[in-house]
């Protein structure tokens, strides 16, 4: 019998007290489904800082595995390995590293340009101490010039040091499948494991996709818009969908799953018991 797939969920820092309480009963709720490990965001140009090593910290304290994302557009590397020093403190072993967006405003993108700068950052100064994650997308990232380019993107974050990446979410499994074959091709062998995004509301994640270039199919929209305002259909035709095209790349050979909760348990939680992980 084939062992389960490995899945991860992720989380974003609360901005508020009642958001904070509100998570830690999310997180108490899925750390039940035994996940390998929880991530947790980190806003443009480090906004969130002091909010993600919180929320990393009480995941930590709570005895699980957490994996801060960490961006390094405006950062120097003074400002890195102050943040490498207090993941060790917390017993981080693990750090999604991310090129990030520049905040509205900052001119100035720091000492990096790119991950793969990060990556070789880390590992010149704490060696193999931090497993690392980067980031893949299926679809081409939006500020890429061609899918030629976003891949030879990704090829030299995997050159640079990392161990494992995760995708940008998407609907279109081919997407995904197509991506691993090229970067294979490439030369890469680290797994890539897809990033799911359950659906809880269609013009939520519609406004969301515009801006980070995920395409949500056509099918899948005119789907959606017939259903109007009802939400309960919205959330039945998502989990079916989500719930489909999980068992294909499962099947299809993806080495585990990323959820992007939301901070939110029921979708997520209602996806892992339809594929079998809990």
């Amino acid at each position: 019998m084939s062992s389960k797939p490995h899945f991860s969920i992720e989380f974003f820092p609360p901005a508020t007290p009642e958001g904070v309480e509100k998570l830690r009963g999310v997180r108490d709720q899925l750390a039940a489904l035994k996940p390998e490990f929880f991530s947790v965001t980190y806003g443009a140009g480090g906004s969130t800082r002091d909010r993600t090593l919180q929320v990393v910290r009480e995941i930590r304290e709570a005895g699980l595995d957490a994996a801060p994302h960490l961006s390094c557009i405006g950062a120097t590397q003074a400002s890195i390995r102050e943040h490498l020093a207090e993941f060790r403190e917390i017993g981080v072993k693990r750090i999604v590293a991310l090129r990030g967006d520049l905040p509205s405003g900052m001119a100035d993108p720091g000492e990096f340009r790119y991950a793969n700068e990060l990556v070789e950052f880390i590992r010149k100064d704490s060696g193999d101490e931090f497993f690392l994650e980067v980031a893949a997308y299926p679809e081409v990232h939006p500020q890429a010039r061609s899918y030629e380019a976003d891949l030879t993107a990704f090829v030299r974050k995997v050159q640079a040091g990392a161990n494992s990446a995760i995708t940008q979410y998407f609907y279109n499994a081919d997407a995904y499948f197509h991506f691993v074959d090229a970067a294979r091709k490439a030369g890469v062998t680290i797994p890539i494991l897809p990033g799911i995004m359950p659906i809880a509301s269609y013009s939520k994640l519609a406004r969301f996709s515009e801006s980070c270039g995920a395409e949500i199919p056509q099918w899948m929209r005119r789907k959606f818009e017939g259903f109007g305002d009802d939400a309960e259909s919205v959330r039945a035709f998502g989990l079916d969908v989500v719930t489909a095209m999980c068992e294909r790349l499962i099947t299809g050979g993806a080495p585990g799953l990323h959820f992007y909760s939301l901070n939110q348990t029921g979708l997520t939680t209602e996806l892992c018991r339809r594929l079998g992980l809990v």
